[in-house]
């Protein structure tokens, strides 16, 4: 059972070849181990930790190399949040380089003169850049906690981008994506001027390769120098908002993560995960609360009717939660204490029905709990475009990190001559109270747009390890998150579940049937391939049902892609990666 919140979100802005096949790494004696989307990334991770590097050298290594080989949500020009616990002694960073607002951002930018939002014009083109904190929150990550230098760890990337790496057919296919082809640069770039890649072809980008190659050098230059500049003037020719004092003025953010506990099978767990402005830490905190108030094993097997009714219940109701009141941290007071008290989820569970669902337009919130939510409706969305990795190096240090672009290659856009995509991340605000963004997501005004704010995020980077006590030292023993938009906390919370709880292995757990819920809108989202007599009886229940893509025969109706390690009892590093991508890998040795 989670009893406690043991880190306020007290905060401190700080200046700031062919691919392998897919299996988990499962023998005795492993040391290290890296588990990424793309096997090129896992292999540049693996080729830092065998220099020297620790688990943040590769993570830098790896975040630069998924900008290279994952230009769809890889990125220089995104951002995200990267979850360090130091072996030595227990602690943990919690490094934010969210995205911010531009300076000349409004509450009402993405709407008409009759107040109505504008469809695309927060998710598609210049209007939609935040100002990008992935190149200040890599080189923060290794000038503080990392080994090598920057350019040792940047060395893969770079080699990546100049000598090209080979397609497969998935890979390919994502380049046909319809938002690149209406910006010249990335139409340029990624789709030949439509002569499209192929599986077996050999992508390079040398655009890209020179921005590395000064980065390695000076990552400053990023945010203010002849970089800077470019990138500026790349976005305000068509009409972007961005500006070099926007560069220059953005911070990362070093904050406390949040620290809950977990109780099943008589272990004590501690569960170390994302503080605001990610929505997931609390929320994976709020459900775990209240489930720990029902006997999951004694429900039924792992994804059984009874056990996914629960943890959907628990689903709906951290969700009403993150509409109401999460936002910015350094703009907005966010009860995080009360809304993750043990009594708080007392009331909670006693409204889930063991036998029906509750509908969200009938959910109440127990009172006498928490202050009254802003006063405002509530509005929903978050690109499933994110990607998440998870390293453990030969010390049992270990990192946890989900960055993005948000959208499918973010805005579209690439920057002029830079090489890089950007984000969309504007859309991640609420445009105007009560319309939904991409995702469906209900979100409040605490989350509105505002001049050098943070868009509200569901990433969930999430670290476990055994409870400490006197003579029993904490022990680590999962490494999770994922990327998925809205269904990243429910992702996570299955994983860790699925693992801890039900006894799945790691490899089980990253493969398994996913479901879903948020509040509103008020379905059960289930991949294609869950269990179709379960979904049948979810629906007697009362659940209205949403099968993702059961009509399309060429959609796998899939979200989502657990990257994940596992250390179990004897201290074997085991990885899952997840097969619903064809071109991940797990690297250790």
């Amino acid at each position: 059972m989670i009893r406690k919140l043991l880190a306020a979100l007290l905060t401190t802005s700080l200046a700031s070849a062919q691919q392998p096949a897919s299996q988990p790494a499962q023998d005795p004696g492993k040391h290290a181990m890296v588990v990424t989307i793309h096997h090129d990334a896992s292999d540049a991770g693996l080729q830092i930790l065998r220099q020297g590097g620790n688990a943040v050298d590769a993570a830098v290594a790896v975040g630069f190399a998924l900008a290279v080989v994952l230009p769809q949500a890889g990125n220089l020009g995104g951002g995200g949040f990267m979850l360090f616990r130091d072996a030595r002694n227990g602690k943990a960073h919690f490094v934010d380089f969210r995205e911010r607002a531009p300076q000349a951002a409004t509450a009402t930018m993405y709407q008409d003169a009759q107040g109505n939002v504008v469809p695309g014009l927060s998710t598609l083109g210049y209007k939609a850049i935040g100002v990008p904190g992935s190149v200040a929150g890599l080189a923060y990550a290794q000038q503080h906690f990392g080994r090598l230098t920057l350019a040792q760890d940047m060395a893969p990337a770079i080699r990546l981008a100049t000598d090209g790496y080979v397609l497969s057919a998935e890979e390919a296919r994502t380049f046909h994506a319809s938002n690149l082809a209406q910006f010249p640069e990335s139409k340029r770039i990624f789709q030949r001027d439509g002569n499209f890649y192929a599986a077996g072809d050999t992508f390079k980008q040398p655009d890209l390769a020179r921005t590395l190659t000064t980065l390695a050098a000076h990552p400053d230059d990023f945010y203010r120098g002849k970089l800077a500049e470019q990138l500026a003037r790349s976005v305000q020719t068509h009409g972007g908002l961005l500006t070099e004092a926007d560069l220059a003025a953005y911070k990362v953010v070093d904050r406390n993560p949040l620290v809950g506990e977990y109780t099943t099978h008589g272990q004590r767990y501690d569960i170390i995960t994302s503080p605001p402005p990610s929505s997931g830490g609390i929320a994976l905190i709020e459900t775990l609360n209240i489930l720990s108030h029902f006997d999951l094993p004694a429900a039924g097997a792992d994804r059984s009717t009874a056990q996914v009714h629960l943890i959907t219940e628990a689903f709906r109701r951290a969700y009403m939660d993150r509409a109401d009141y999460l936002g910015d941290p350094d703009y907005a007071t966010i009860p995080l204490t009360q809304l993750a008290s043990p009594a708080y989820a007392a009331a909670w569970a006693t409204t889930i029905d063991a036998n029906k669902p509750t509908p969200s337009a009938e959910l109440k919130r127990p009172a006498g709990f928490l202050p009254p939510p802003p006063t405002a409706a509530p509005q929903p969305h978050e690109s499933n475009q994110t990607t998440h990795y998870s390293i453990v190096d030969q010390d049992g240090n270990a990192v946890a990190v989900t960055y993005t672009l948000n959208g499918i290659f973010g805005c579209g856009a690439t920057a002029e001559g830079l090489g890089f995509l950007l984000n969309n991340e504007m859309d991640d605000f609420s445009s105007k109270p009560g319309s939904p963004n991409m995702f469906g997501l209900i979100q409040g005004p605490a989350n509105a747009i505002a001049p050098g704010h943070r868009p509200l995020s569901s990433m969930t980077p999430t670290i476990v390890t055994t409870h400490a006590a006197p003579g029993h030292p904490a022990e680590l023993r999962l490494v999770l998150g994922s990327p998925g938009g809205s269904t990243i906390i429910t992702t996570v919370a299955n994983d860790l579940i699925s693992t801890l709880v039900n006894g799945l292995t790691i490899q089980q757990a990253a493969d398994a049937a996913r479901f879903h819920q948020q509040y509103l809108p008020d379905t059960l989202d289930l991949e294609k391939r869950f269990d179709h007599a379960t979904a049948a009886a979810l629906a007697a229940m009362g659940y209205k049902i949403n099968q993702a893509n059961a009509a399309d025969e060429k959609n796998p109706g899939t979200w989502g892609d657990s990257e994940l390690i596992e250390v179990n009892a004897q201290g074997t590093l085991i990885g899952g990666h997840d097969h619903r991508h064809s071109f991940g890998s797990i690297a250790s040795y």
